[in-house]
């Protein structure tokens, strides 16, 4: 790497405590640091949260990160994204609910906007590096002679499931200066710096959803989304049981809003064209392996057939160990030692060996005991 004081790292700031902090070790390590705000679309667009604009896309993000950018004494610019966002984010989110998947948006911002369009923006600012305020580590492996990304030290606060969809050619250029830390330690350095950010709570729902209500933002993103797909049938078996606000309202697991039946019950299964969502116990949602696509290589540039893997099926998910098999078509199946609970089409599928990401893809096939 060159002299950090001829090297410039452009930093992704959301307007958070994390990305705060990250910028401002980095100007203390003595980079050139330029702090990037994204903005990837308007509240009056994607309704739910109109009068309360809190999130990363938010005014008050915005002034956060551009008062974070003054206090540490770099550069600010804030950058438009809307239109690439709305087709790539919001348009896969709403088509993948269509087909009675469950998307994980926030990989396919990474991949696509922070890691696509603000990296190529990083770079016409003059930026060899990309920073975000991920809790992750990425190192070369010189052995391999690849890019490969860690679990933080911190598991808690680990984000590397989000991260499995990078290129090597974007690795390369990245930084995350937070993966050797607690997110207390992040607090405290936010204190010591005097960031205006230092307290500020952290945001869990998915951003252009800040009401977390799906069902809502599909309406209103889908107009005649209603009359198209209500009034199919729940059933439990072979037996009908009752009928549905419509299969892209659900998701595998869920448990909420399917009806009163004497015990606990859980959508097990969604099937989009008979316009069905199956429902049944907690030992009926177990699955003991699955298959996945559009499948990302990191520490490896191919799985040996047979590997022994720890996986993740979603991102709060205790990782359980698998082995991994080549599929035809450049896809993966992996099979669990055990039977894993309310795997869910459309969301991601992580295989770890150790604290490495070996690789991730989109799951597509659940695989039953």
């Amino acid at each position: 790497m060159a002299e950090k004081n001829n090297t410039t790292v452009v930093v992704a700031m959301s307007g958070g405590v994390d990305s705060s902090v990250a910028a401002a070790l980095l100007k203390e390590q003595g980079y050139n640091v330029i702090g990037v705000t994204m903005k990837t679309y308007d509240f009056d667009e994607v309704g739910g949260n109109v009068a309360n604009e809190t999130s990363c896309c938010g005014l008050g993000a915005m002034s956060d990160a551009r008062a974070v950018a003054a206090q540490i004494g770099i550069p600010h610019y804030v950058v438009d994204f809307r239109e690439a966002f709305s087709q790539r984010v919001i348009g896969n989110f709403v088509d993948e609910y269509l087909q009675g998947r469950t998307p994980n948006p926030c990989i396919i911002c990474n991949r696509e906007i922070k890691w696509g369009e603000l990296l190529r923006k990083a770079e016409a600012l003059g930026g060899q590096f990309l920073a975000t305020g991920h809790y992750a580590r990425v190192r070369f492996d010189t052995t391999r002679q690849r890019y490969v990304v860690s679990k933080a030290v911190n598991d808690a606060k680990d984000q590397s499931y989000a991260l499995w969809g990078l290129s090597q050619a974007a690795l390369s250029k990245t930084m995350f200066p937070l993966g050797n830390m607690a997110k207390t330690e992040v607090r405290d350095l936010a204190r010591r710096f005097g960031l205006r950010t230092a307290n500020k709570a952290e945001s869990f729902e998915i951003c252009f959803v800040a009401d977390n209500s799906y069902e809502r933002f599909l309406k209103e993103r889908v107009p005649d989304l209603e009359s198209r797909v209500s009034s199919g049938e729940i059933k439990m078996g072979d037996q009908v049981v009752g009928k549905h606000r419509g299969y892209p309202f659900y998701t595998i697991g869920q448990r909420r809003g399917i009806g009163s039946f004497g015990k606990p019950v859980y959508v097990t299964e969604i099937e989009k064209k008979s316009n069905t969502v199956h429902i049944g116990s907690q030992e009926e949602l177990m699955r003991n392996g699955l298959t996945a696509c559009q499948i990302n290589m990191v520490s490896l540039s191919t799985v040996p057939e047979g590997m022994s893997v720890q996986v993740k099926v979603r991102y709060k998910d205790e990782a359980s160990a698998a082995t991994v098999y080549s599929e035809e078509g450049s896809g993966i199946r992996v099979v669990f030692e055990r039977a894993k609970r309310a795997i869910t089409p459309g969301q991601s599928v992580v295989l770890y060996d150790g604290d490495d990401v070996v690789c991730g893809g989109v799951i597509e096939t659940v695989l039953s005991c």
